[in-house]
């Protein structure tokens, strides 16, 4: 089973460990032998459910929306990002090279095309910026990917 993640970036603390337990339920009832999660590895949800999904015992394949992406990440998440890199089994690149939108946007229609299933840490309202959660939910469902959308109780984005 290929699953795929997408999800808000800068959530809170609690936010953050309401959407981890979320994250960390969801990939538990699937079998870990199994499981490919599909990430694009950004900070927040990319990174909690890649990191989930190993403790798990499954595997991970990494999207690279540009080759400028991991400087356009904070700098406190780039060890992060390299020891996910480093933990992929197969790596896709969209070839661009500037981490604008419209990469971000084609790296996660590429993480769409790739999987069976797609879990949005989604709060339901429209994207802030073009590439954002509700485009990706949107461009899934478009695709007739199913979506589940992961937004616990309590959840809040800013």
């Amino acid at each position: 089973m290929r699953v795929g993640i997408t999800g808000h970036r800068g959530l809170g603390e609690q936010t953050e460990k309401l959407v981890k337990g979320a994250l960390l339920q969801a990939l538990d009832d699937l079998e870990p032998t199994e499981l490919c999660l599909v990430s694009c590895i950004a900070d927040g949800p990319d990174a909690w459910a890649a990191e989930a999904a190993l403790d798990l015992g499954g595997r991970i394949e990494v999207v690279i929306p540009a080759a400028q992406y991991r400087d356009s990440l904070p700098t406190t998440h780039h060890a992060t990002y390299d020891r996910l890199l480093a933990a992929a089994v197969e790596v896709h690149e969209t070839g661009m090279v500037e981490s604008t939108e419209h990469a971000h946007m084609a790296g996660s229609e590429i993480l769409v095309g790739l999987v069976d299933r797609l879990y949005a840490v989604w709060d339901g309202q429209p994207a802030r910026g073009y590439g954002g959660t509700a485009d990706v939910v949107d461009y899934a469902r478009s695709m007739g990917v199913p979506v589940t959308v992961l937004w616990p109780d309590g959840a809040s984005r800013d």
